[in-house]
């Protein structure tokens, strides 16, 4: 396995995650300018925030962590890994069914313990309804992640990449036809999720049939690859989705403030684009390549592979971050500001994706991270430093909150991905050569670093320069763009002059993606 095919993976999931992260975009602007921060769009964000929180406990978080490297090591040994696949299947479609009817029943509760600040007004009851239409795209969409799990793992990105791609486009078409027939934006979008789940999880699944990995359901069994799959992914859900509970504290301090959770969200949605686009695709990428390796016993190629995955990370978000830091009024006012959305929501929101920006190089590093422990088949330890991380967001985001208000909930979401990463870090101890960065990542960070101080320096002026042109309705958007492209010209000038890295490898890396 060459070293290029991680970057060329990388490329090709980040591709498609940069698609779905633009639609999503069209989605949340539509969202702001239709719904707009208040009571109804408070209670959508909490309302989807539940299926979204177990996806990570049930999908990305336990199946990546704990399934993939499984089922990776028998696809390399052909250790009948698709009977593997099926009987996870089937017990995750076991779990999950019991798990949604109970959510059902009991989902004032949820609501409760995941937005108790709503309780006593109309956001409450609102987001119990909205919340039992989201909750069964759990199902739908965690089976979906097992079987881009068997996609992602045999070599093939692309469907499972794109599949994302599909919530968006039906949630952006069920809010512009209820815009068009004068109907209630907001239930059209509600009942567009589980819709969108289903075609999710049928894409994937034709996608692996055509791949020759026909994973069917089975008669669940307990077997010994069923247990040790269970005992690998129960601490993984809580470390792989330690994120989604590190915001899941922020909401619940958030729902304390008017319009907090809309600020909150809208800011989650900028950060979580290079986010998305570049840790999560290197994580995935990077977790089935780590573990054929390791099976291989290919110590030299398994530290390549991860001193990539972290040079790639960092090239692309340290300057994300300095840009979100830097410039983060003028990304909110252009993007949000419109409609119902006013001056007073950009400058709230725009102070947490600051905040957030802050926190981004963690929260890609914590994707890099974790493969080292999960491709080992080691979700303990992970499981601890997720327990001291969310420890610490807890403790900063309720205790800062009577200081600072509402903003405490991304200090703390930021603080405690900092604390991750230096808890994974530390963890490496003992573990042999291949979990360490080599000597080519370790020349290049500081440049990576400096090349993006001069981005920050060439956006600030720009933006002061171009201020006027910004708040100009007609001229806002080129502004905008005129204002990224200045950054990104400097930045990639800049790192390739100081030797930051080297823009032959990622046109080497495209030649080779087809």
């Amino acid at each position: 396995m060459r070293p290029q095919r991680l970057l060329s993976g990388v490329l090709t999931v980040g591709g498609w995650t940069l698609l779905s992260r633009i639609l999503g975009f069209a989605r949340d602007l539509m969202i702001a300018s239709l719904v707009g921060p208040g009571a109804v769009m408070d209670a959508y964000v909490a309302a989807f925030r539940l299926p979204n929180m177990f996806r990570r406990f049930f999908a990305e978080g336990a199946f990546n962590a704990a399934f993939v490297p499984m089922f990776s090591k028998r696809l390399e040994a052909e250790e009948n890994p698709l009977g593997f696949a099926s009987l996870a299947l089937s017990g995750l479609s076991l779990v999950l069914l019991v798990l949604t009817g109970l959510s059902m029943i009991f989902m004032p509760v949820l609501v409760f313990a995941t937005a108790e600040g709503f309780y006593g007004d109309a956001r409450f009851d609102l987001t119990v309804d909205f919340a039992r239409v989201t909750f069964p795209y759990i199902l739908f969409i965690s089976l979906a992640a097992l079987l881009s799990g068997v996609l992602n793992a045999s070599g093939r990105f692309a469907a499972a990449a794109a599949a994302p791609v599909l919530l968006n486009v039906i949630l952006v078409a069920a809010m512009v036809i209820a815009w068009a027939m004068g109907g209630p934006v907001a239930q059209a979008l509600i009942w567009g999720i589980p819709l969108a789940g289903v075609a999710q999880l049928a894409l994937v699944w034709r996608a692996a049939d055509k791949a020759g990995l026909r994973v069917r359901p089975v008669r669940p069994r307990w077997t010994p690859e069923m247990a040790t799959l269970v005992r690998i992914a129960v601490p993984a859900a809580l470390a792989g989705g330690v994120v989604q509970v590190n915001l899941l504290v922020g909401q619940l301090v958030a729902s304390n403030y008017d319009s907090a959770v809309s600020w909150l969200y809208s800011a989650d949605r900028l950060y979580q684009l290079p986010l998305g686009v570049v840790g999560i695709a290197v994580g995935i990428v990077l977790l089935p390549d780590l573990s054929r390796r390791l099976r291989a016993r290919d110590s030299d190629g398994a530290r390549d592979a991860l001193s990539r995955a972290g040079e790639i990370s960092l090239a692309l978000t340290i300057p994300c971050a300095v840009a979100l830091v830097v410039i983060a009024e003028p990304l909110v006012s252009v993007l949000f500001q419109r409609g119902a959305f006013g001056p007073a929501d950009t400058a709230a929101t725009a102070l947490a994706v600051a905040v957030y920006g802050l926190g981004l190089p963690a929260f890609v590093m914590q994707k890099v991270l974790q493969p080292i422990y999960f491709a080992r088949e080691d979700t303990r330890n992970p499981f601890r430093f997720a327990l001291v991380a969310m420890a610490v967001n807890a403790v900063a985001a309720i205790g800062l909150a009577y200081v600072i208000g509402f903003i405490a909930a991304a200090v703390a979401t930021t603080l405690a991905g900092w604390v991750m990463v230096w808890l994974l870090l530390r963890g490496r101890a003992g573990m042999g050569a291949e979990t360490r960065f080599d000597d080519r990542f370790r020349h290049r960070l500081p440049r990576i670093c400096i090349a993006s101080g001069i981005m920050g320096g060439v956006l600030w002026s720009v933006a002061w320069v171009g201020a006027d042109a910004l708040n100009t309705p007609g001229l806002r958007y080129l502004a905008l763009l005129t204002l990224i492209a200045a950054g990104a010209v400097s930045y990639f000038g800049a790192g390739q002059i100081i030797g930051a890295f080297r823009l032959a490898e990622f046109k080497a890396a495209l030649r080779r993606k087809g």
